[in-house]
C-alpha cells in the first residue's frame, strides 16, 4: 500500500510514518501536488519480523480467504 502525504504532514507525523514503513507501507512525500521523495522499508535477510509485519500490512483491509478459493487455487492447472 502506498499512501501520499505533504512535507508539513510528514514532519508531523514522521514517528508514525516510519513504522507504516517498517510494516511494509511505502509514503510518498509531496510539495503541493508534486511527489519529491519515496520512503521505503530496507529489507535485511531473515528479517521475520518486518517480513510477518509486511504481510499482515498487505492483508489488512482484505476480505478473509473462502475455503472454496483456496480449492480452486490448490486445483488451478490440475486435469482430472
Amino acid at each position: 500500500m502506498t499512501v501520499t502525504v505533504k512535507v508539513a504532514e510528514a514532519k508531523t507525523h514522521l514517528s508514525e510514518l516510519l513504522a507504516r514503513v517498517e510494516a511494509g507501507e511505502e509514503v510518498i512525500i509531496s510539495r503541493g501536488n508534486k511527489p519529491v521523495a519515496r520512503l521505503s522499508r530496507i529489507r535485511r535477510e531473515n528479517d521475520i519480523d518486518a517480513l510477518i509485519a509486511e504481510i499482515k500490512s498487505q492483508r489488512a483491509g482484505r476480505q478473509p480467504t473462502t475455503q472454496e478459493e483456496i480449492r480452486e487455487w490448490r486445483d488451478e492447472g490440475r486435469r482430472y
